[in-house]
């Protein structure tokens, strides 16, 4: 039987939401504080994604000045009905639930339809030529909210009632990311509880009418790895169903691949499975609710994505797998300024700040890989800095810079942890353009700059300091992985010299 492989999107891409439209899958997932936000996916087989975008697009569909880190947007859902393309999301401290439309699932999407602000993880159904609104809000106890629900009509953006409550769960704590789904005349609620961390898991529960009254699938939870401690895969749950042509169902689902012990840094990531019905009507997700890195593929014809290993930067726009830390500043960054190159120009603004220096990362998608850039930097003053940076957020992160010594150019190895800096190693440079590597394992990040074929090694740090165990013992949360960026900076003033960065290696080993 033909397999594929888990993850299906691999790095931090949580929270998937997916719909059908004829034989095309379009998928969308959290960005939290990244810019764009919701990244949004294309696929004819689920297997193979392929990025097309982002929905919100435009600060005035998206503003993330000076947005703390693991806030901004949480968990879209996408539907296609009526002719038309809707995500609906949350932005957290940011104003709370919208949504937005569009025609083509490229976009161009519209302003935001805000809605009440309390809750998150709001998703719509579209049944009985109704449309619901669907999430969770407060209940008697603040680990413990509800799913509730409200009538909406999407052509006015106004709820037609207030939401009421249609279900707890099953006791297990924050019940979110609902979903209901018509299956025949049954109307099934699906949901998450337990956390989205080692604990998570998804329930569900039905009922012969959309607002219920629910009654609990016997053998819930449909999904969790929560007794398996040693698999390879955890954290499972926040499904989204997909019916295909052929009458058979498939989940999307996050989980996690915890590293060195229950140790996480790559984030939440995209994983796929089958869905089979009992003959008594419930559904079955994967082997009674337990998913594999290997599994039987869909019955579709494979679509493979070619990986693009290197970006020449030679398009009029960055590739859709590029983001910004919030909203960028449009002096710190161009593709123009030097065609067939990324142009940063560093700001007063750091990797330290909560505020968008100039900076674009891209996801890690591999535990094994070689990351490789070209680099034109000449600083002409002791505080401009340029370089690549491993980044898990403002106060977790390891930076490979170049800068302004006493005796010329050097390569700096610098490692963020807690809020700490340290300087862990310098590397002399002469002049011309010079590449930068980062070389990753499991366990490892190890970095080197130089000349072409003259790199010199400055070090290697361990990936464990930028997981989410970490960072979350230190009192922060972290929904998000670790993204690898290219930056500038004028740390504290602003920067005179360019740092040109002619192509960009992502190569998995």
């Amino acid at each position: 039987m033909p397999t594929f492989s888990n993850p299906v999107i691999a790095g931090f891409h949580p929270d998937p939401s997916v719909c059908r439209v004829g034989p095309d899958f379009y998928l969308v997932t959290s960005s939290f504080e990244y810019f764009p936000g919701v990244p949004i996916f294309h696929s004819r087989d689920l297997v193979h994604w392929r990025p097309i975008g982002h929905v919100l697009t435009r600060k005035s569909q998206l503003d993330l000045h000076r947005m703390r880190a693991s806030g901004g947007i949480y968990a879209p859902t996408i539907r296609h009905a009526r002719g038309r393309f809707y995500v609906i999301t949350t932005h957290v401290w940011g104003g709370g639930n919208f949504f937005v439309t569009a025609k083509r699932p490229e976009g161009p999407w519209s302003e935001p339809v805000w809605l009440d602000a309390d809750g998150i993880d709001p998703s719509l159904s579209f049944v009985d030529d109704k449309v619901y609104y669907t999430r969770n809000g407060k209940g008697s106890d603040f680990d413990h909210p509800v799913i509730v629900q409200a009538p909406l009509d999407v052509k006015t953006g106004k709820l037609l009632g207030r939401p009421r409550p249609i279900w707890a769960g099953t006791g297990g704590i924050w019940p979110e990311a609902p979903h209901l789904y018509k299956v025949g005349t049954t109307y099934y609620l699906m949901i998450a509880e337990g956390g989205t961390g080692y604990g998570h898991t998804e329930i569900i529960a039905r009922s012969s009418a959309p607002f219920g009254p629910f009654d609990a699938c016997p053998s819930n939870p449909v999904v969790t790895h929560r007794d398996r401690p040693r698999h390879p895969i955890q954290a499972l749950g926040h499904a989204d169903l997909v019916e295909l042509s052929d009458g058979t169902w498939w989940a999307v689902l996050l989980g996690i691949r915890p590293k060195n012990g229950r140790h996480h840094h790559l984030g939440r990531e995209t994983f796929l499975s089958g869905v089979t019905w009992t003959r008594d009507g419930w559904p079955v997700i994967g082997d009674h609710g337990r998913i594999e890195l290997e599994m039987p593929r869909p019955a579709l014809d494979a679509a493979p994505v070619p990986l693009r290993e290197r970006d020449d930067f030679d398009d009029p726009k960055l590739d859709p797998v590029w983001s910004f830390l919030r909203n960028p500043y449009p002096r710190d960054w161009s593709l123009r300024a030097r065609p067939g190159f990324l142009r940063l120009i560093g700001s007063r603004v750091t990797l330290d700040d909560v505020d968008s220096p100039a900076l674009v990362v891209r996801r890690q998608q591999h535990f094994d890989l070689r990351c490789r850039t070209s680099l034109d930097f000449s600083p002409s003053r002791t505080h401009e800095e340029a370089g690549l940076t491993v980044r898990a957020n403002e106060s977790f992160h390891y930076d490979l810079a170049i800068q302004l010594g006493e005796s010329g150019r050097e390569a700096v190895l610098r490692s963020r942890v807690r809020g700490v800096s340290r300087i862990l190693a310098r590397h002399p440079l002469g002049e011309g353009p010079i590449e930068i590597e980062l070389s990753a394992t499991a366990e490892r990040y190890t970095f080197r700059a130089g000349p072409t074929d003259a790199l010199g090694t400055l070090g290697s740090l361990p990936t464990r300091n930028l997981c989410t165990e970490r960072i979350q013992a230190s009192g922060q949360n972290h929904f998000t992985g670790t993204c690898i960026g290219l930056y500038a900076t004028g740390n504290g003033r602003p920067s005179a010299s360019p740092a040109d960065f002619d192509w960009f290696d992502y190569r998995p080993l």
